[in-house]
């Protein structure tokens, strides 16, 4: 397989059309007020399709042990999420996300549709077609990304 980035895509280009995307996205105005550590946190337990264990999510989340093993502990005192042990390993522990945890990632979602769906009917009509046909090529990039860490 070929690493080489063909030509007719200018990867400089894009990644500041996504950091341009992310520093308004991330902006949004929304209920919810957490830090992104933490909303970080709750979306990769949200979407991890399970439970995952410290160290694991000190991987994902570029955060040092204690410091998540800190956070951890407040999601916890607040309901967002569960520490259980770890069924196959009984020294180790596995971080579950509550319901509450899960509403949170829905609400910020709902705020942002709020605020996105409004700008969105102001693209034209080609503008939106080009989103949606990249929407695909944007999906499959972020799966391949998420094979990376």
């Amino acid at each position: 397989m070929d690493d080489t980035p063909n030509d007719d895509l200018d990867a400089d280009a894009f990644a500041t059309a996504i950091e341009n995307f992310n520093r308004f996205y991330i902006r949004l105005p929304v209920l919810e007020k957490l830090s992104f550590t933490t909303l970080s946190v709750l979306d990769t337990l949200a979407s991890s399709g399970g439970p995952m264990r410290l160290t694991d999510l000190t991987k994902t989340e570029q955060v040092s042990q204690p410091g998540l093993t800190q956070l951890v502990t407040r999601l916890e005192r607040d309901g967002l999420v569960e520490r259980r042990p770890d069924p196959s390993d009984g020294r180790a522990v596995l971080v579950h996300i509550t319901e509450a945890g899960r509403r949170i990632g829905r609400s910020r979602h709902d705020d942002r549709m709020r605020h996105l769906t409004p700008l969105i009917a102001r693209l034209t009509t080609e503008e939106r077609q080009a989103i949606a046909n990249a929407l695909p090529a944007m999906t499959r990039l972020a799966e391949l990304g998420r094979g990376l860490s």
